[in-house]
């Protein structure tokens, strides 16, 4: 007769489907700051602030479906904003990059160097801490952007340093 199993072993069973290949991972993450950087190139202020969330939105709603967590928006628009929040001065950075657009030809200089990065940096960054909230386990209900608040500013400077080594190679090419 077979015992009927625990609520832990069938969790531990589902997350094990759930396994996701580190190139599907790489690749989409990689598309959406390629994306991000895009926009960030937008001329508009807060225009561009907000495609580039939206981005990161659907980026998260791609990673939520990957790893079989249900999707929902409100949450997500939650969770980006308590992300990038958690580093005022990264998002204080973005939200005054994009107004600094206002100013004719150097402001819109300025915006156009340091925006893309910006926006590249902190799509990376969400999207690595989605992947490790989803791969162990996590849902959008248990999400707490103070347990990942040190990983969030790690992927930052290192998406930072992705987007920057994009850039430099877009305009070698």
């Amino acid at each position: 007769m077979e015992q009927e199993k625990t609520n832990e072993e069938v969790k531990v069973e589902t997350q094990e489907l759930k396994e996701v290949s580190q190139e599907q991972i790489d690749k989409l993450i990689r598309n959406n700051v390629l994306v991000s950087m895009g926009f960030g190139l937008i001329p508009i202020p807060l225009v561009d602030f907000a495609a580039i969330t939206g981005v990161q939105l659907n980026m998260i709603r791609i990673l939520a479906k990957m790893y079989e967590v249900p999707f929902s928006k409100d949450k997500g628009k939650h969770i980006i904003a308590s992300l990038i929040g958690g580093t005022i001065p990264a998002s204080f950075g973005g939200i005054l990059t994009s107004l600094v657009k206002v100013v004719p030809i150097i402001g819109q200089t300025t915006g156009a160097l340091v925006m893309p990065v910006l926006a590249g940096g902190t799509t990376y960054a969400i999207g690595k801490v989605m992947v490790q909230h989803f791969a162990s386990g996590g849902t959008f209900l248990n999400f707490n952007p103070e347990q990942v608040k040190e990983y969030y500013a790690d992927m930052l400077s290192k998406g930072k340093e992705v987007a920057s080594k994009i850039k430099s190679g877009a305009m070698t090419q």
